[in-house]
């Protein structure tokens, strides 16, 4: 029996996880209740704090771990998930003594990126 193939025009298949940029949307709803003052408040209250955090993060004070953890649960709870990991990857080389010049790098992209779509939401409403 003879093989018949037919050629199809490529789609490029949907992204395994959706990519809602550094703030996921979803997350943040669920977490505001569909509150969009509420949304608006908490974004610009994390904008604000990770700003200070992170400068208190390149003194690299006694108590970085705490402020990387801080940073963390903030972030996880307005959904910036690369600034919680940026800040859990940071937390873990602080508790292990390592190098932690690259996890801060790291952190400080990702706060960026997160402040920068903050910006944008906070412009729109």
């Amino acid at each position: 029996m003879p093989l018949h193939l037919e050629r199809i025009e490529w789609m490029p298949s949907p992204p395994l996880v959706p990519d809602d940029g550094p703030i996921d949307i979803g997350h943040l709803q669920r977490m505001t209740l569909g509150d969009p003052n509420l949304e608006r408040e908490v974004l610009a209250m994390f904008s604000a704090q990770s700003v200070s955090l992170i400068t208190s993060l390149a003194a690299m004070p006694s108590e970085a771990t705490a402020l990387a953890h801080t940073l963390k649960g903030s972030a996880r709870a307005i959904g910036a998930c690369r600034v919680a990991d940026a800040a859990e990857s940071l937390e873990i080389v602080l508790r292990k003594g390592s190098d932690w010049s690259g996890a801060l790098a790291e952190l400080e992209d990702a706060v960026a990126e997160a402040r920068a779509a903050i910006d944008a939401l906070l412009r729109r409403s």
